[in-house]
């Protein structure tokens, strides 16, 4: 059974329900020892008293933090602990806002949330249900190893999930950046690059993607190991000469589209628009994930945040349809 790096409870309004916090997330990056060059002997770090230069006992160490004109205070872990006894122990949900108002730049890290007895099943199941219904997520902070975390908790299928939050002033100000804001991209060059984002567009398939840096250290490695070549991997493609953009542009919308599209596709495609023109409505198969979660923010949709594209084409269609019916 996982254990859980923290347990406290999670607390809003009257209503406290005791949980434990579990890593939803693993990493498998490879790591390396260090030894002295054509050697086999192992760099080993030693905490060393700078003064007496002899090896100090971990359980010696205490923190300290400059505070000016070479002034240092010492602080233990208990006294620490100490000035926050409550809030390392709970999540205090201070307010619930709109799930997908949260730009992707706070998140953090994220971690699964699971009642810690059998007791507690209801009342999680019931905050879990509730944030489902309404797409909220709830906005606490609580303390842990020493830090105060912001944190969201939000509903995802049937666990509660805590994404860690940066706060707003850990944010960098993107002012400082060299953006090139005066450019306006327009015409042929902005309709190819529109084309060539939506003939590249699927759904997201997590399962799709896997980490080919770690295994190409890991044949590296057994390479190495077995005497064979190392062979390296092709240098970095040349930046695109402003010359040659839109050739660029067409040739890969045409590769994406697997050589461009056949006569049966254009008159698809000429179906379409025809019946666009119609209806007066876009075509839902046409739009992005974007689109469409805009869309369904309009229409109210609940649980949209959680919805593959697919789904939310679906509920988007139904909702539409609806307020056809109602309207008429």
């Amino acid at each position: 059974m996982a254990r859980a790096i923290w347990t406290g409870a999670i607390s809003f309004g009257l209503v406290s329900i005791p949980v434990g916090l579990f890593s939803a997330t693993s990493d498998h990056t490879i790591h390396f020892h260090q030894f002295e060059r054509d050697t086999s002997d192992r760099i080993r770090y030693q905490r060393i008293n700078e003064r007496t230069g002899e090896e100090v006992d971990y359980s010696d160490i205490v923190k300290g933090r400059e505070v000016g004109d070479g002034e240092i205070v010492l602080v233990e872990q208990d006294e620490l602990a100490d000035i926050a006894p409550g809030r390392s122990r709970t999540l205090d949900i201070e307010t619930f806002v709109d799930l997908d108002e949260i730009d992707p730049i706070f998140f953090q890290k994220t971690y699964w949330l699971a009642p810690t007895d059998e007791r507690y099943a209801r009342p999680y199941a019931l905050l879990r249900e509730a944030m489902t219904r309404t797409n909220r997520a709830g906005i606490a902070t609580f303390v842990m190893r020493g830090k105060e975390y912001l944190t969201a908790l939000r509903a995802d299928g049937d666990v509660l999930a805590l994404e860690t939050l940066f706060f707003a002033d850990e944010i960098r100000d993107r002012s400082s950046l060299d953006l090139p804001g005066g450019v306006k991209p327009k015409g042929k060059e902005l309709d190819m690059a529109t084309g060539l984002i939506e003939a590249m567009s699927g759904e997201w398939k997590p399962e799709d993607f896997r980490d080919t840096y770690t295994e190409r250290v890991e044949k590296l490695s057994e390479d190495k190991r077995k005497g064979r070549e190392v062979v390296t991997e092709a240098e970095p493609p040349e930046p695109t000469a402003m010359s040659d953009l839109i050739a660029a542009l067409e040739r890969s919308v045409a590769d994406a589209k697997g050589g461009g599209k056949s006569q049966k596709g254009s008159q698809k495609s000429s179906q379409k628009d025809a019946q666009k023109k119609r209806n007066g409505s876009p075509d839902l198969s046409e739009l992005s994930k974007a689109d469409l979660a805009k869309m369904a923010r309009e229409l109210d949709i609940k649980g949209r945040s959680s919805m593959s594209r697919a789904k939310l084409e679906k509920a988007v269609a139904e909702a539409s349809s609806e307020g056809s019916r109602k309207a008429s």
